[in-house]
């Protein structure tokens, strides 16, 4: 994926390394938390589905300390598939992964706050629910985002370098 990056006086093309080698230090930590996230919201979502609860069930059912229902145990099963899908990719797709659904982890969070009381909350969500998808949101943000973005990159890092095309 080409990112246009502003440099004194015009702007250049940077190709970012998309594939940044899977055996690289950095792979490494986007793929434990992928992965590591994945497994719990796979674990979660299948405990939710062997409770055979109703699939827009607004009361919902305890699970591992979490209430769910059926709609919110199938959407663990896919999150986490994904999850544990980017994990297996590695590289720059696991960590963009893992920035993309820890945003969207946040985000539903304050959607499902919003929802807590209401007819509209299909997913059954409780405050437990909401703190819960508040953790997982930010660890997945901080697994994607670890050596990706920061203003102090060492010299080797791949996004460094991308960033900074005649550097050393």
């Amino acid at each position: 994926m080409a990112t246009h990056v502003l440099h004194p006086g015009s702007w250049h093309r940077v190709q970012l390394d998309e594939q940044t080698p899977v055996d690289h230090r950095l792979s490494m930590v986007y793929r434990v938390g992928a992965g590591l996230m994945g497994l719990v919201l796979l674990v979660f979502g299948i405990l939710g589905f062997i409770d055979k609860i109703g699939f827009f069930d607004t009361r919902g059912d305890t699970v591992a300390g979490l209430n769910t229902n059926g709609a919110l145990s199938f959407l663990s099963v896919c999150v986490g598939v994904l999850l544990i899908a980017g994990m297996l990719a590695g590289g720059a797709v696991a960590s963009t992964v893992n920035m993309t659904l820890g945003v969207l982890f946040i985000l539903s969070g304050f959607v499902n706050l919003a929802l807590l009381d209401s007819r509209y909350n299909f997913l059954a969500f409780r405050i437990q629910n909401v703190l819960f998808s508040f953790v997982v949101g930010v660890l997945l943000m901080f697994f994607g985002m670890y050596g990706r973005v920061s203003g102090g990159l060492p010299h080797d890092n791949p996004y460094w370098k991308a960033r900074h095309p005649g550097a050393g």
